[in-house]
């Protein structure tokens, strides 16, 4: 079995025929799907979705592109979203400094207050971080002064030196279908020496089509190619790169085992 940790099944390309979407994953292996929001407006959706599918979980937060649009959300507010018996995560947050959409002051207040909800909970928070490394790293390494949390980076695609210090924060790591570019030589060598129990697989569907699928609507289903294509490039089996996968899951989003 799979998880794709990192999906958007209330996004355009995907909720329209959202049942027949999780069939075809379904059918090639893929046991469980996290549902992310990225804007207040979606957390009823998105929980309402995991509610009727038994193996869709659901998270809650603000994607840094709609900070500006959130720039007075309270902790109190996630935490009474957070409090679901479905919602097992925390974001997607973080900081994207490549397209600008919101204030990066705003960004990182909003960051801080997803972390604070994520410390104080114990659901993971699920990072976003785009030409920010810098400041992503510096504010996770103060927050966790302040008290630990778990978090993940998702979709990874930063440096290996950030790699380096997220990993060594306790962070896990992400990896999308961004693995199977051709251009992806950096993130190729790191995604070999990622530790086994802080990896995980995702699809940030209905984005980035892995390889053989590039240019088409992203699906859970293709969690599978992405899967393959890491554990060839780790040299392992592809059934055991899905049982760590999936073990570390788990292990992260304990809310989903419980």
């Amino acid at each position: 079995m799979l998880i794709d940790s990192h999906c958007h099944l209330e996004y355009e390309g995907l909720v329209e025929d959202q049942k027949s979407v999780l069939d075809r994953a379904r059918e090639v292996g893929i046991g469980g799907f996290l549902n992310i929001s990225t804007r207040r407006r979606e957390w009823n959706r998105v929980v309402g979705t995991a509610e009727r599918e038994p193996d869709v979980w659901a998270s809650v937060g603000i994607h840094p592109h709609e900070a500006d649009q959130h720039a007075d959300l309270g902790e109190g507010a996630l935490l009474e979203a957070a409090d679901h018996p479905r919602v097992i995560g925390i974001g997607e947050t973080g900081l994207d400094y490549y397209y600008d959409k919101s204030d990066r002051a705003v960004q990182q207040a909003l960051f801080r207050t997803h972390i604070a909800v994520a410390r104080e909970t114990g659901l993971p928070l699920i990072v976003h971080t785009r030409d920010a490394e810098e400041d992503t790293a510096r504010i996770l390494e103060e927050e966790m002064g302040k008290g630990a949390f778990p978090a993940l980076i998702h979709c990874f695609t930063a440096s290996a030196e950030f790699g380096g210090k997220v990993l060594d924060l306790g962070l896990t790591i992400s990896l999308s279908g961004i693995i199977t570019f051709k251009n992806a030589t950096d993130l190729q060598a790191f995604a070999r020496i990622v530790p086994g129990d802080r990896l995980l697989v995702e699809t940030d569907s209905p984005f980035l089509a892995p390889v053989p699928h590039r240019g088409r609507k992203c699906e859970p289903a293709f969690t599978a190619d992405t899967a393959r294509f890491v554990a060839d490039l780790r040299g392992v089996g592809f059934e055991q790169l899905a049982e760590e996968t999936t073990r570390n899951f788990f292990a992260l989003f304990k809310k989903a085992a419980a």
